[in-house]
């Protein structure tokens, strides 16, 4: 306890961390802020119908990711997501689009043009989001006489503007705290709505269960929370777990003392789980159609589709996982270059022992790389239906959530990487970093 304190001291000593930290929160108070704000023209006493029907299922998971700002038809409604689509667009468009393709190769002018473009797309994406969302609202439950103009054009457009406006602004608010603040912008907006439903939730759950029979109401919240540290020990493993290929080099040039280069690394690191979260967000994605099948079929079509999209039951859950083990190979072929590796590698006068320099190289990092996603990606599963089996315990869903998929996911990983970032500062100032491994370092002339 004292040593973390020390750090906390340590990390308010440094003025240029203590100002990425201040913007970065300061910033995210913000995205909060206005996540608070409800289109105008809707009345914001009559939402209660909007709020239940998408506290649960995939339109609960959409609400999560925005902090509950689009179950309170807010202008951030929207919030970053369509600034994910866009990203994950262009990426996918850089395999097949020679242009995006010279984009890339171009170093730092090429990644400003795919940024361009990527905004410029996002826009695109929100007006169509946005008029599906306008359109949707009545049919989740938003009375008419909650539109306080009516539902006419001055409404839809000023509604438009707003979403895409909400939208932009919450696409400058991650770049801001990305270039000058502390951790990944986007990702941390995202987490910090989810994380706005925690309290909420945690207290729906406490509430539920002491409801009835106190004592035994209490063993279970108790219960609930060690299974829930138990999953996020197991998402740390997930996110943190590497395979490390030896590498040796042919010829090296030292500088430093020969402690320091012993202690160098000489090893390729190749993640458990490559791909991250977007296997899941493309499996849920392509869950969505089920859904949309249903809604236009009947008889025994519609039955089967109906299985299918129900978020709780095994038929979902089954395809979920199987379509979650498939895009982690598709994600990870796509954006692990083994081959780009192999020539770095030769160029750089390294090799792995035993495998010669060049294609087999390549070869064999595909293969280790084929053969370590496999139990990554049953392990990314069975984290992201773990919420719909701790359902049928009991736990409600808003409080479910916390138990596995994405969102826990995209807070492990996102804390992560924050404080590793915090922590390459620590250690550049000759601080104790905040993991364990963080040691002070020797201060040299």
């Amino acid at each position: 306890m004292k040593k973390f304190i020390q750090t906390i001291k340590d990390i308010w000593s440094i003025d240029e961390l203590k100002g990425k930290i201040k913007l970065t929160l300061g910033l995210m108070i913000v995205y909060r802020f206005m996540a608070q704000v409800t289109l105008p023209g809707i009345d914001p006493q009559q939402l209660t119908a909007l709020g239940n029907s998408t506290s649960d299922g995939l339109l609960g998971l959409l609400s999560a990711f925005t902090g509950g700002a689009f179950s309170r038809a807010s202008i951030m409604a929207l919030g970053i997501m369509p600034y994910i689509s866009a990203s994950i667009v262009v990426q996918l468009m850089g395999i097949a689009v020679p242009y995006l393709q010279k984009l890339q190769k171009d170093g730092e002018s090429g990644r400003n043009k795919i940024n361009q473009i990527t905004r410029w797309l996002t826009i695109g994406i929100t007006i169509v989001q946005g008029g599906a969302y306008l359109t949707s609202l009545p049919t989740l439950g938003i009375p008419t006489e909650a539109y306080l103009l009516g539902q006419g054009g001055w409404f839809w457009i000023s509604s438009m503007i707003l979403l895409t406006a909400g939208t932009v602004f919450a696409m400058w608010l991650g770049e801001r705290i990305t270039e000058k603040g502390i951790g990944n912008g986007i990702s941390l907006l995202i987490m910090i709505g989810i994380i706005a439903r925690f309290p909420g939730a945690f207290a729906q759950e406490v509430i539920s269960k002491v409801s009835g029979d106190a004592a035994g109401g209490l063993m279970m919240i108790l219960l609930e929370i060690i299974v829930w540290f138990a999953i996020i020990l197991a998402s740390i493993l997930l996110v943190t777990a590497v395979r490390r290929i030896a590498v040796q080099y042919a010829r090296r040039t030292v500088v430093g003392s020969i402690e320091d280069a012993q202690g160098a690394r000489q090893y390729i690191p190749l993640k458990l789980n490559s791909a991250g979260v977007m296997p899941i967000i493309f499996a849920q994605a392509i869950m969505f159609v089920p859904g949309l099948i249903a809604r236009n079929s009947d008889g025994t079509l519609q039955t089967v589709f109906n299985a299918l999209s129900d978020f709780n039951g095994w038929g979902y859950n089954i395809l979920f996982c199987v379509l979650i083990i498939v895009f982690s190979y598709f994600y990870t072929a796509i954006t692990i270059p083994t081959n780009k590796m192999a020539d770095d590698l030769k160029k750089s006068g390294g090799f792995i022992p035993g495998t010669r320099p060049g294609t087999e190289t390549a070869e064999k990092l595909d293969s280790i790389l084929s053969k370590i996603t496999l139990p990554g990606s049953i392990f990314l599963a069975l984290l992201a239906v773990f919420p719909a089996i701790v359902i049928h315990f009991g736990v409600q869903q808003n409080w479910a959530l916390f138990y596995g998929g994405t969102s826990l996911i995209i807070m492990v990983g996102v804390a992560i990487d924050t404080i590793q970032q915090i922590n390459s500062y620590l250690l550049n100032r000759h601080y104790d970093g905040l993991m364990k491994t963080g040691t002070k370092r020797k201060a040299t002339i």
